[in-house]
């Protein structure tokens, strides 16, 4: 089966009334959990994203707290797992001080391990890229918030 284009099923949602709407919005939330967490975002979440940072951010802590420090293979992993999850729970979002926000509160979580950092080649290279990346996103930002996330991200990396 070939999936129709975002414009296509645009038009086809717009020929069906508010119930088969609301229908239609129930099976996704049934099939996938993604969809299900979409939603809730969107519908509860959304007005107040201060809340919503911080519970990405208690999740981050939570996931951090169960890492397995014994084998670099598996702090690499769940390095790998947290920034995964971080990255949906910013999908979710899609605004960028929201994005800035979590990346930079996940690459502190990381260096907070009690295994070094740098002695890591892997977990050093995902946390570079992490800060890359941010530093990328805070170019795109007003100059206001472009010096205050610069502060933030300096204060991160002493």
């Amino acid at each position: 089966m070939k999936a129709a284009t975002v414009k296509e099923l645009k038009q086809e949602l717009n020929k069906h009334s508010a119930s088969k709407l609301v229908d239609l919005c129930l099976q996704l939330a049934r099939f996938k959990k993604e969809n299900k967490e979409l939603l809730t975002y969107l519908l509860y979440e959304v007005a107040d994203e201060q809340a919503y940072i911080q519970s990405v951010k208690q999740e981050i802590d939570d996931l951090i707290s169960e890492v397995n420090t014994k084998s670099t293979y598996f702090i690499n992993k769940s390095a790998r797992k947290v920034l995964r999850i971080t990255k949906k729970y910013i999908r979710y979002s899609k605004k960028k001080e929201t994005e800035i926000e979590l990346l930079i509160y996940y690459c502190e979580a990381i260096s907070n391990i009690s295994y070094p950092i740098n002695r890591n080649t892997t977990l050093y290279n995902i946390y570079k890229r992490q800060i890359a990346s941010v530093r990328k996103i805070i170019l795109g930002l007003h100059e206001d918030l472009q010096y205050d996330f610069n502060i933030k991200l300096k204060s991160m990396l002493k």
